[in-house]
């Protein structure tokens, strides 16, 4: 038997406020719609694991151990079992006293002190409003709502968009990811109380760099739709994908929206349908093993180069400076972590038949499909920006070739190899939470036997 438990609190911050997400000041002077810490508590055989998602830009260390902390004490669930993490929204509150760099943000200490109880507040009534459950886990796919953002030019580099000449590009520079996991709890009446839904695509569509206002965004609209068709009893948690280089931002021509309320309540719906479709034929799993492990690795902050210090001293003579340059200079001119290593969570998760990969940071998709790849589990799930926060996280090819994400210190705070190190840390994890049942598995795994038939040895007569 699997019990699970769902929770809200809404950790919308008075108005106004100070907007996260953007190199320049933004006030946020009213509430479009409400910001919620949503938990999810997951129980078999003794084992919990609680998840958390916050309606913010990310999560630190700074909030998460506390949050931690009160969680272990009063729900008695381990800090290695409970996940917090953000779905990445652009008008939500700043919330991050640990900048690299000064920003015209001020923070709201008071608001933020109050988050890591609230947070476990959510926990702690998810958990003891627990009910035997029923897991229906399913994917969906949708190809045509998300965008690699980066384009690779003809002189080998990466650009942000389609600024400049169109000419002097050679294509899209990575994948995205169109697979849609979820997770649809189902009470032992056959009542839908809880999904989880996985989907690779930045949140930063609703206020574009104009936003005088708070929101969840997109995510918001996709609770409200699921809610609107299956109750108010359901619980949304949106856990966002390897988004680090993936936006809503089309390549084509289109007549439909591109930005701002519209598209957001475009993304929501469609995205909606997506998840719905899946759960509607989602079929009862019989595998309800629960478990978790958390890893902390010691990872090198990057270390500024001459070729860095090239760029910004050749930025220095331009005039005027916009403000991501001017955010650039300062960077690396106060630059505390070289020769520094970081401490960088990385969490793996098993809810029955689902494997949910745990990294901090917005990571390339490259390496969510990755994951994806060589997990154990039937179903996977790849969430980023949780447990901590450390920028973007590239691949070590495009670390190289200055595309934002990539760019040290501005966006990305680790060495180029840091995804490759924790997407390998992430898949040993995994493993080991299914390594009983490969174990004792009888015969080689279908989808791993056909994979290896090319290598067979050959029976001769």
């Amino acid at each position: 038997m699997i019990k699970a438990g769902f929770a809200e609190k809404v950790i919308t911050p008075p108005v106004p406020t100070y907007l996260a997400g953007y190199f320049h000041e933004r006030i946020g002077n009213r509430v479009r719609d409400d910001l919620y810490a949503k938990a999810a508590v997951f129980e078999a055989d003794g084992a919990q694991v609680a998840l958390v998602v916050c309606d913010l830009v990310h999560v630190t260390a700074e909030i998460v151990k506390p949050a931690k902390d009160i969680i272990a004490e009063q729900a008695g669930i381990p800090p290695e079992s409970v996940m917090i993490s953000a779905t990445h929204t652009h008008t939500g509150p700043e919330i991050s006293a640990r900048k690299v760099a000064p920003v015209a943000v001020p923070l709201d200490s008071d608001y933020v002190a109050r988050l890591a109880p609230t947070i476990a507040e959510a926990v702690e009534e998810a958990a003891a409003n627990m009910f035997e459950a029923q897991l229906r886990p399913n994917t969906g796919q949708e190809a045509e709502l998300s965008f690699n953002r980066l384009l690779r030019m003809r002189d080998g580099t990466d650009q942000f968009g389609w600024d400049g000449d169109p000419r002097e590009v050679a294509g899209i520079a990575g994948p995205i990811d169109p697979e849609m996991v979820v997770l649809g709890i189902y009470d032992r009446g056959s009542n839908l109380r809880g999904i989880l839904i996985n989907f690779a695509l930045h949140v930063d569509v609703i206020g574009g760099g104009g936003a005088d206002f708070v929101s969840a965004d997109w995510p918001g609209e996709l609770a409200r739709a699921i809610r609107a068709l299956y109750g108010e009893q359901v619980v949304t948690l949106f856990l966002q994908g390897s988004c680090g280089d993936i936006n809503h931002c089309t390549h084509r021509s289109t007549e439909l929206p591109t930005a701002l309320e519209p598209k957001a309540v475009q993304l929501g719906r469609a995205l909606a349908a997506v998840a719905v479709n899946a759960v509607e034929k989602a079929e009862p799993a019989h595998d309800e093993t629960v478990g978790s492990m958390l890893h902390t690795l010691e990872i090198p902050y990057y270390e500024v180069d001459d070729n860095l210090r090239q760029t910004v001293e050749e930025l220095k003579k331009k005039s005027p400076l916009n403000d991501f340059e001017k955010f650039l200079i300062k960077s690396v001119e106060v630059w505390p972590y070289d020769g520094q290593i970081a401490q960088v969570p990385v969490q793996a998760m098993r809810i029955g038949p689902l494997g949910i990969g745990i990294v901090p940071g917005e990571i390339f998709v490259h390496w969510g499909l990755t994951i994806k790849h060589w997990s154990p589990a039937p179903y996977t799930m790849v969430v980023e920006l949780a447990n901590d926060t450390f920028g973007y996280i590239p691949t070590i090819e495009q670390a190289q070739r200055g595309g934002y994400g990539a760019m040290p210190i501005l966006s990305r705070q680790l060495e180029a190899s840091a995804g490759r190190i924790i997407s390998d840390e992430v898949i040993r994890m995994m493993n080991q939470l299914w390594e009983p049942q490969l174990t004792a598995a009888s015969s080689i795994p279908a989808n791993l036997a056909a994979a290896l038939e090319p290598y067979a040895p050959k029976q001769t007569k």
